[in-house]
This record gives structure tokens, C-alpha cells and sequence, in this order.
């Protein structure tokens, strides 16, 4: 399994605090089963640049990387590193694009604004695709409709050859805890039928409320829709990672 959507580096974002933190985090990650974790921290082009964002990455990811030194090998899951970027006005144009991309490819985790998107937003996404030739996913969609009062720069976004990723704890029936709810849930599934071709992520932060649930996510979707629509996932997430 692959988790495509993490904050499990330690020390970088709202996610792990500390590398005791991040060890409980690819601990679980791998009691679940899951063989890759894609190390996503939030890059915000308004409160850091790009190299101050990948100095700190590669530190984090360097102790993480000294962890798995001190443990039996295959205790934690693979590494690999890329950003959730925050969307920003003239994105579509920007040339720093390329280096928060996942590691070895041109996809690009890209988290949309919470509020109504505009013709500006359908602009600049297209930009990144056709113009910058980066292969978009976009984050968590569940967590966008409700501010969708005006569907049409919906549409047009997901008209683009672009990648949706869902949260697994979005599938997960009695749910507590942040953006986990019926409504949710009820969106994810119906997303699912018609978008088939999209990617999982826990979107874990930490061992509390955010916790690695790739599993049990993956569970409800096959109960709902068969071993075949993970397998269609997976397909998708490797070929998207070039694996």
C-alpha cells in the first residue's frame, strides 16, 4: 500500500512534532501494511521560499532517515518526499513549481482554496498542466464542495487531466474527530463512482484525532465497491510515482 498524503516529518508543519512522533507514525503505518509513505509537509508561498522549505524538508527527512538506522530493517515504511502546496493567486506561472514536486516525478500535490473558486483558480491549474507540463494531483477533494455555491469552476477543474486524492478517513463509517463526517463520507463514495482513476492519502498528522488510517479506509471502499476498485487506485498511484 501506498499512503500518497502525510505530515509524518518531523518538526516542519502541523504534523509530527518530534521524531518520537514521526517513529509511532511509520510504525503504524507499517502494522497497516502500507510499504511507501509520500512525506507531504504544507508549503505556503507566502510565509517561506521554496529553499528555506526544502532546507528544512531535507533535515527532517535526514533524521528520519537516522531513525530507520537504529531499527531492524523493514520496521518503516520507504520515504519519499514532496509538498501539499497551497494554492496561490498567479500559481499557474510559477517557475519554482518543478522543485516542490514528489521526488523523481512531475506530479505536484496541490491543496485548492477554502472558499469559491474563480475562473483565476480554473486558470492558473490549467497553466500548471499545460504550460508547466506538471501532472497535478489535488488534495483532499472532499473538503472543498461545501464552498462550491457556483459549480462551473468546479466543473472546469475537474474537466483538466488532472488527479483527484481523497482522504481515507472520509470512507470510514462512525468517524470522530476533524473533517470526518457523514457528509463527507456520503461525498467521498459518490466521488469514487464517478472518478475512479484517483489516489488515497491518510493525511495523518499525528497519533491523536489525525492518525494513519489507510487500512481501515481501504476496507470501506472495497466493502462498498470490490477488491477491484483498489486495485484501479493502486494502479493509479504507482503510475503516477513512476513505480
Amino acid at each position: 500500500m501506498i499512503d500518497f498524503h502525510t505530515h509524518v516529518l518531523p518538526g516542519i508543519d502541523d504534523g509530527s512534532r518530534n521524531i518520537g512522533m514521526t517513529e509511532a507514525m511509520l510504525r503504524e503505518e507499517s502494522a497497516q501494511g502500507t510499504g511507501i509513505v509520500v512525506a507531504t509537509p504544507h508549503f505556503y508561498a507566502n510565509s517561506m521560499s521554496v529553499q528555506k522549505f526544502l532546507d528544512k524538508r531535507q533535515a527532517a527527512f535526514e533524521e528520519t532517515e537516522r531513525l530507520r538506522e537504529t531499527l531492524p530493517e523493514g520496521s518503516l515504511p520507504q520515504l519519499m518526499t514532496g509538498a501539499e502546496v497551497y494554492y496561490f493567486e498567479g500559481m499557474g506561472d510559477a517557475e519554482m513549481l518543478p522543485r516542490l514536486t514528489i521526488e523523481g516525478t512531475d506530479t505536484i500535490l496541490v491543496e485548492m482554496p477554502f472558499a469559491q473558486w474563480t475562473k483565476e483558480v480554473c486558470r492558473d491549474i490549467e497553466h500548471i498542466i499545460r504550460k508547466q507540463k506538471l501532472r497535478v494531483v489535488l488534495a483532499h477533494v472532499e473538503r472543498y464542495d461545501e464552498f462550491q455555491k457556483d459549480r462551473s469552476a468546479w466543473d472546469e477543474v475537474f474537466s483538466l487531466p488532472l488527479i483527484p486524492q481523497i482522504n481515507t478517513g472520509s470512507f470510514i463509517k462512525k468517524k470522530t474527530g476533524l473533517f470526518r463526517t457523514d457528509k463527507k463520507r456520503k461525498f467521498a463514495m459518490q466521488f469514487l463512482k464517478t472518478h475512479p482513476d484517483m489516489i488515497l492519502g491518510s493525511d495523518c498528522h499525528n497519533m491523536e484525532g489525525r492518525r494513519p488510517n489507510l487500512k481501515a479506509g481501504r476496507e470501506e471502499i472495497a466493502a462498498a465497491f470490490g477488491d477491484e476498485a483498489l486495485e484501479r487506485i493502486d494502479r493509479t498511484t504507482r503510475e503516477v510515482l513512476g513505480l
